[in-house]
C-alpha cells in the first residue's frame, strides 16, 4: 500500500519579508504607491512552488542614509518585524553618495567619494550585524545602487566609477556573511534606449521597479537557492 505521508512535492509555505532602507523601498515614484518593487516581487515569488503566499512589511523611508538606517534598526517595531522575517531585503546607500555630492557640489574630486566609501563600509557592516543580532537565521538581500544621473551626464564617467566601486565594497563585504546576496541593478538603468526613471529623472518609474523585482527574483528562483536563504 502506497504512504500516503511520502510525497515529493515541497509544502508551501507563507514568506514574511522586511524590506528597508531609502525611498528604492519606500517606492517613491511608484505611480500606485503600493512600494515600488514590492508587489512586482510578491507576484513572482508567489508562483513558486515552495511559497504559499508572500507578506511584505515595508520600512522604506525617504532619504535615508546609512547611519540613519542604523539609528531606525534600534526602534522596537522594526527590530520585532526583523525578529520574525524569512527574508530581509535592503536598499541603501544612494543617499550616502548623494550627501557628498551636496557637500562638496563646488569642488568635487573622487578623493571625496572614496573617503565617504570607508564610512558607508563601516556602516554597512554594522547594519548587517544589527539584522543579525535581532535574526541569526533570516537571508539577507541587498540591492545594488544605479547611477541616477545617466540622464543627465552619461558622458561623466567618473560617476560610473563610484557607483561600481561603491557597489562593489558591498558585494565584497556582504559575501563575508552566511545566507546573503548583492543583487545588481545599475546595468538595467544603463540601458539609453527605455525610460526607466519617473518625472524627477532620479527614482525608478513604474517599470523601473518592474525590473528591479525582476531582477530580484532571477536571485531567488531557485528553490534551493531560497531554501538556503530562509531555512
Amino acid at each position: 500500500m502506497k504512504d500516503l505521508n511520502v510525497t515529493n512535492k515541497p509544502v508551501p509555505k507563507d514568506l514574511t519579508i522586511v524590506s528597508v532602507g531609502d525611498s528604492l523601498t519606500q517606492g517613491i515614484g511608484d505611480s500606485t504607491n503600493k512600494g515600488g518593487y514590492i508587489p512586482y516581487l510578491a507576484k513572482d515569488l508567489e508562483t513558486m512552488r515552495m511559497i504559499k503566499k508572500v507578506n511584505f512589511q515595508n520600512f522604506g523611508v525617504r532619504g535615508n542614509r546609512t547611519d540613519q538606517l542604523l539609528k531606525r534598526l534600534q526602534q522596537k517595531e522594526l527590530g520585532a518585524s526583523i525578529s520574525k522575517a524569512d527574508l530581509v531585503i535592503i536598499t541603501i546607500g544612494g543617499n550616502d553618495i548623494m550627501k557628498v555630492f551636496k557637500d562638496n557640489f563646488s569642488e568635487l574630486e573622487m578623493s571625496k567619494f572614496n573617503q565617504a566609501l570607508i564610512g558607508y563600509k563601516q556602516r554597512l557592516n554594522n547594519i548587517i550585524k544589527t539584522i543579525r543580532k535581532k535574526n541569526p537565521h533570516a537571508g539577507i538581500v541587498l540591492i545594488g545602487l544605479y547611477n541616477p544621473f545617466i540622464k543627465w551626464f552619461s558622458d561623466i564617467k567618473e560617476v560610473d566609477e563610484i557607483i561600481y566601486e561603491w557597489n562593489n565594497t558591498s558585494k565584497q563585504l556582504i559575501n563575508n556573511y552566511k545566507k546573503t546576496i548583492f543583487v545588481p541593478v545599475a546595468d538595467i538603468f544603463a540601458n539609453q534606449e527605455e525610460n526607466l526613471l519617473y518625472s524627477d529623472n532620479f527614482h525608478p518609474n513604474d517599470h523601473g521597479y518592474e525590473l528591479i523585482a525582476k531582477r530580484i527574483y532571477s536571485f531567488l528562483n531557485n528553490e534551493r537557492k531560497l531554501k538556503n536563504l530562509i531555512e
